[in-house]
């Protein structure tokens, strides 16, 4: 028996950052986190359920649709993926998984959430007692909590926000496994984020990392104190879409973000000096009448968020920023989807 299914997932970038763990093997938390999903930037993956493998077969989907082998390291994260999903859901089968990013990944823009999630909602989706109207509420598909529960079982907590569209908090009630829910659908604010890219290539130190050294930094137990403030704010904001009070709060999360990284022990330096000059230039855009604001993940890379009406004067902005490679131009989304695609009929490369 062999059952085939392909989604996609996109990325979020937080308002409210996830950064640091209480317990890093399970993605559990010290506090809520608040995400806006996006649009463009996607992972796609195909996932076949078959009962002939003695294991999973993880590849990713190249160049002309030609299947190329992963690293290991990714190739081991995926396969410990499913192991968590089989151990949560009782179930046995093996897969075969072929996937592939419509933007960099392993570059600190929220590609693990994307590709984990991607992975979760494809996998329940395989399951011959599943339905394909998964997110249509249909009566025999799993919830969104328990997708998003699924999705953390990666070890990418980010992954459990990217299973719901609009805008998200994670988690959203207290308990161990709790699961992210929506605070409101991307209809409720058309939100863009305008992402200068500095740096595509793979970050020295990656956001597992981050994490677990995110607790020697002197000012993490601060941040700590200061994030529920931070979130019941950014709470109104998006109910009352109200950028200017959004706007501080979600830059200030960002910069310490990074104020945590460059302080932890071994300290981790992810901006470039580009990145200076990519946050000069929002400040100077706000100082001419442009509603914008910078927000950073753990890498190089600036999320720009912005109303529709000012997208184009920030991609111009951004674009002429020294170090800038390239633009990504986004904006709030629904979340996953099924897509008809099949990356696994390709063939693996030579």
């Amino acid at each position: 028996m062999s059952r085939r299914v392909t989604v996609s997932a996109p990325a979020n970038i937080a308002f409210v950052k996830y950064w640091g763990a209480r317990d890093l093997e399970r993605a559990l938390p010290h506090h809520p986190s608040i995400s806006m999903t996006l649009e463009v930037c996607r992972s796609v993956t195909t996932v076949e359920l078959r009962e002939d493998l003695a294991r999973d077969e993880v590849w990713l989907a190249g160049a002309e649709g030609r299947l190329e082998a992963p690293g290991e390291a990714f190739a081991a994260r995926v396969r410990r993926h499913l192991e968590a999903i089989r151990a949560w859901t009782g179930r046995k089968e093996r897969f075969r998984v072929a996937t592939r990013n419509t933007f960099p990944a392993a570059a600190g823009l929220a590609s693990s959430a994307s590709g984990f999630a991607a992975l979760a909602c494809a996998v329940s989706l395989c399951h011959p007692e599943r339905t394909r109207g998964i997110w249509a509420g249909a009566s025999d598909a799993p919830t969104a909590g328990e997708l998003s529960v699924l999705a953390r079982l990666s070890g990418s907590g980010s992954a459990a926000r990217s299973v719901l569209g609009g805008y998200v908090e994670w988690p959203a009630e207290p308990g161990d496994e709790a699961p992210a829910a929506g605070l409101a659908p991307a209809a409720h604010w058309d939100l863009r984020c305008v992402i200068a890219l500095l740096e595509t290539g793979e970050k020295a130190v990656s956001s597992l990392e981050g994490h677990r050294r995110a607790p020697t930094s002197p000012h993490f137990a601060r941040r700590l104190e200061l994030v529920p403030g931070r979130l019941a704010t950014v709470r109104q904001a998006i109910r009352d879409r109200d950028l200017s009070s959004l706007g501080p709060v979600l830059e200030r999360d960002a910069i310490e973000l990074h104020a945590i990284a460059m302080t932890s022990e071994p300290p981790i330096f992810y901006w470039r000096p580009g990145t200076l000059e990519v946050l000069a230039a929002v400040r100077d855009l706000r100082r001419g009448g442009i509603e914008a604001y910078s927000t950073m993940d753990a890498g190089a890379n600036v999320h720009v968020i912005c109303p529709p009406e000012d997208e184009p004067r920030v991609a111009t902005a951004l674009a002429a920023v020294p170090g800038v490679g390239g633009l990504i131009r986004d904006r709030v989304g629904d979340g996953p989807r099924e897509e008809e695609a099949n990356l696994l009929a390709g063939g693996a490369g030579r």
